[in-house]
């Protein structure tokens, strides 16, 4: 498969980094977007603003506490529309809560995952996501 568009959603400059670091580790096949917070992200999955020439992600990677609108915004948004509906959407949280967990689901996303507190656990997570994502599903068709 070629590479695909992963749009990471994440606040924490930390995570962002160390997702980063993790696909430059795993040499991964993928372009990375990152967006800072739930507006953004909309922003980016519109085409508003900065973002109008912005490529459809084919994953998104989005954390549910987000600033300004947050994760469960964000997934209500995906799933209210019919073109963004089909683009798998992974919560990666760092939120136990099982609140939150009933909430992403109920909200249609397509996985949650609880992000490890270590840095080589957190890169093998990004690694499994990433390939199981490219190499073993069949994304929708942009």
């Amino acid at each position: 498969m070629s590479k695909i568009d992963i749009l990471l959603v994440e606040d924490n400059p930390g995570d962002v980094e160390l997702t980063k670091i993790a696909f430059k580790r795993a040499k991964l096949q993928s372009n990375l977007i990152v967006t800072c917070d739930g507006n953004e992200a909309l922003d980016y999955l519109y085409k508003r603003g900065a973002h109008e020439n912005a490529e459809r992600p084919d994953i998104i990677l989005l954390d549910m506490n987000l600033p300004n609108t947050d994760g469960r915004e964000v997934l209500a948004e995906l799933a209210n529309s019919e073109d963004l509906k089909l683009i798998p959407t992974i919560v990666l949280s760092s939120s136990t809560a099982d609140n939150d967990i009933n909430d992403a689901y109920a909200l249609h996303a397509n996985c949650y995952i609880v992000k490890p507190s270590d840095a080589e656990t957190y890169f093998d997570v990004v690694t499994a996501v990433e390939s199981y994502w490219s190499k073993t599903c069949r994304l929708p068709v942009k």
